[in-house]
């Protein structure tokens, strides 16, 4: 069983989009996933933030999914942005394609990723 932590007086979460905390009771199955960039098994990378982010969320799921998980099982969520300008843009990717689900969050602006066209690295832990 996972339990959402937002205690107050602790401000609560930007736009709502992630826990301050996740708890995590009883005995569960747990995945952690190694960071995913917006690239295909082709290597083929997707073009602007936007498409690399949803490609790099994607292929997290594709992770889950290997587990019998899905993205709601996401307990804690790491990402990486290697320019400011794009919160907002990882803000609205998030609400498009993980509405509801609310791990605890990092967010991190970067010097830079392993290639340099990389603008997004995103790694989880999920548990269910």
């Amino acid at each position: 069983m996972k339990n959402k932590l937002n205690p107050f007086p602790i401000l609560g979460p930007y736009a709502g989009i992630y826990s301050h905390g996740v708890q995590i009771k009883n005995t569960m199955n747990s995945v952690y996933v190694s960071g995913q960039v917006g690239q295909d098994n082709d290597g083929n990378l997707e073009i602007g933030f936007k498409n690399q982010c949803r490609k790099a969320i994607d292929n997290v799921r594709l992770v889950l999914q290997e587990a019998d998980m899905e993205l709601d099982d996401i307990v804690k969520m790491n990402i990486y942005l290697t320019c400011a300008e794009d919160m907002q843009s990882l803000v609205e990717v998030r609400k498009e394609l993980l509405d509801g689900v609310a791990p605890a969050i990092t967010t991190l602006f970067v010097s830079g990723l392993v290639n340099p066209a990389w603008l997004v690295e995103i790694d989880v832990v999920a548990a269910r």
